[in-house]
């Protein structure tokens, strides 16, 4: 077996958190909601640049997340451009965030959190303002 790259990543919730997370990746994070297959369960798949990388599925009513529990996930990160119009988007959508350079490897972070209380990190070039 050859891993050849990222395919996507699921959240799972509740339909209401659901919507509320595909409105905060759409409007705040710039993905686009797009087809889905006709999947038993609901849910939404997001793209970013005609690729769907990020899956929304509904929760079972019985089903249990648990919110205090020990995890490994920390964020996700995605590669963009713009960094002077990310921070204003960011900051006229009232998000928390921090910046961090890192010169070894050139780039420029964003760290923030979704309304589920996920990592998300954006990367920058450098010397892109």
């Amino acid at each position: 077996m050859t891993v050849k790259g990222f395919n996507h990543y699921n959240l799972r919730a509740p339909r209401a958190v659901l919507d509320t997370l595909r409105d905060f990746y759409c409007s705040v994070v710039g993905l686009t909601q797009g087809d889905r297959p006709p999947f038993r369960s609901f849910g939404y798949w997001l793209y970013a640049d005609r690729r769907d990388i990020l899956h929304l599925s509904e929760a079972r009513p019985d089903e249990v997340r648990a919110t205090n529990v020990a995890t490994t996930f920390d964020h996700v990160a995605f590669t963009c451009s713009g960094f002077a119009a990310t921070e204003a988007h960011l900051m006229r959508h009232g998000i928390s965030y921090r910046v961090s350079e890192i010169p070894q490897t050139g780039q420029r972070q964003i760290f923030f959190r979704d309304p589920a209380g996920n990592g998300v990190e954006f990367n920058f070039p450098i010397q892109e303002s």
